[in-house]
């Protein structure tokens, strides 16, 4: 391979004129995401130099202060230099995405069965923090025990950052967990025995399925319907097992991307209410969410246990959550921490508060929500609208499937064509129920929008055979 190369006049044809209003990404990060694709597709390799700034602008139509921040942002993930007298040249960094933690490594084939947010924000966000990491005055805490709920400072900071959902910024209310699925483990653990009956959707989070299977909790399916679960059935069935607790995932419900209404939220806490039934409320999608309803904790505190965490809006190696809870019930659920871990890494947490004192979670957040609309756009723009569901900020997506399609089969049939998708097998508590034939996307998996668009369009490849087998059957 031969390096050094300049961009020439044959090449311009590389930078797309960009506008403004054809998409809800800023232009600065179009054309920066232009020339990740490019090295992507190989177009310029490490030692190719760029044209300058001037005449990128030119080639894009863009101004020099867009051209600028483009390099900015390019500067920062590593994949170009500025060499003194030699221009800007392309890097050759391990890696011009983020790392994929649990996304396949074969270049051939596209994970989309995992949910993690898409863009490096929180590693640009940390390359900026950890140098001055230190100089926080409560830099020297990090090397001691903590209380179980967690370093003062960090319940402060998080109270804060959560008082829009759980309608409190008292960190007295507070616990640190190691995210959702350590919050809603501890929260298990103090709410149900052994052998008592918590309900959930039919259809609902896989790791909470497991949860309750690893904690012998006898986990019972409520019906739903499009607006979530029912709770006509939700009576029914607290009078039929007498629940200690029902799940909940009232934002982008996980896998279905249904949002409960306020109606539909008010009405399911009522026959909580009714029937001393503890809520549990995983929200761990509602930053997410431009405009949220209210949270059922924020309506219904005194018996709603509220969790969320920074998984799915910032970073998914964060590992870091919060549960809110009755005074009563957060003592049984700290006791309970305590007995698993003692306490979590008030290294994590101290990075986190920072990070939210700083504002950049907000930051980080918001820029997710940018990847995910245009990631959403690809998605509908391919994949027959009967079938899908989503939003234009949920990380994920649920496709039905026609006859003659069942999820298991159409997985392997996806895989085949070089995409991993997670079944309705997956999430389904009563295996003896009727099955519903879907799989689930996950949007941000994919390591670009490129990627995302050739596993969109190998999933409707997929999808046209069924079709055409349903038409060779009449």
């Amino acid at each position: 391979m031969v390096f050094g190369n300049v961009l020439g006049a044959n090449d311009r044809q590389m930078f797309e004129p960009l506008e403004a209003s054809s998409s809800d990404v800023p232009i600065y990060r179009q054309l920066a995401d232009q020339i990740l694709s490019l090295i992507a597709a190989k177009r310029l390799v490490p030692g190719d130099r760029l044209p300058s700034q001037r005449k990128i602008a030119g080639m894009a139509n863009v101004n020099l202060t867009t051209v600028t921040r483009a390099f900015s942002i390019l500067h920062e993930r590593g994949v170009i230099d500025g060499k003194p007298g030699k221009g800007t040249v392309i890097t050759a960094p391990k890696s011009f995405d983020s790392p994929r933690s649990g996304v396949s490594e074969n270049p051939g084939l596209c994970d989309l069965s995992i949910n993690r947010p898409a863009t490096d924000s929180y590693l640009r966000a940390l390359r900026t923090l950890l140098p001055k990491f230190s100089d926080d005055p409560r830099f020297e805490a990090v090397q001691d025990y903590h209380p179980p709920e967690g370093h003062l400072a960090v319940r402060t900071a998080m109270a804060e950052w959560a008082s829009g959902a759980t309608n409190h910024s008292d960190p007295g209310r507070i616990i640190a967990v190691n995210g959702a699925q350590h919050g809603l483990a501890c929260t298990l653990g103090a709410i149900a025995n052994p052998g008592q009956v918590v309900l959930a959707d039919a259809i609902t989070f896989q790791g909470f399925v497991s949860l309750c299977a690893l904690q012998h909790v006898d986990l019972k399916p409520v019906e739903m319907d499009n607006e979530g679960m029912i709770p006509a059935a939700f009576e029914q069935a607290c009078i039929l097992h007498d629940p200690v607790a029902v799940y909940l995932m009232p934002n982008f419900h996980n896998p279905t991307t249904i949002t409960l209404s306020m109606a539909r939220r008010t009405a399911l806490a009522e026959v909580a209410r009714k029937h001393n039934v503890i809520i549990i409320e995983d929200d761990v999608y509602r930053p997410l969410i431009a405009k949220p309803i209210a949270s059922i904790a924020s309506q219904y505190p005194d018996i709603t246990v509220y969790i969320t965490s920074l998984s799915k809006c910032v970073a998914a190696g964060i590992r870091f959550g919060i549960v809110s809870a009755p005074v009563d019930l957060l003592r049984d659920i700290k006791t309970f921490l305590q007995v698993n871990c003692w306490s979590t890494s008030f290294s994590t947490g101290l990075t986190v508060t920072q990070l939210a004192e700083q504002g950049k979670l907000d930051e980080i957040i918001e820029e997710q929500m940018t990847e995910l609309k245009a990631r959403h756009k690809i998605l509908t723009r391919i994949l027959p609208p009967e079938y899908l569901h989503s939003a234009p900020t949920s990380p994920h997506a649920w496709l039905t499937l026609p006859e003659p399609w069942h999820g298991s089969g159409f997985t392997r049939a996806a895989r085949a064509a070089g995409v991993c998708v997670l079944s309705s097998d997956a999430f389904t508590v009563d295996r003896n129920q009727a099955p519903v034939h879907a799989i689930r996307l996950n949007l941000n998996a994919a390591r670009s929008r490129d990627e995302l668009t050739q596993a969109a369009n190998a999933i409707l490849g997929v999808l046209s055979g069924g079709f055409r087998k349903v038409n060779l059957d009449v």
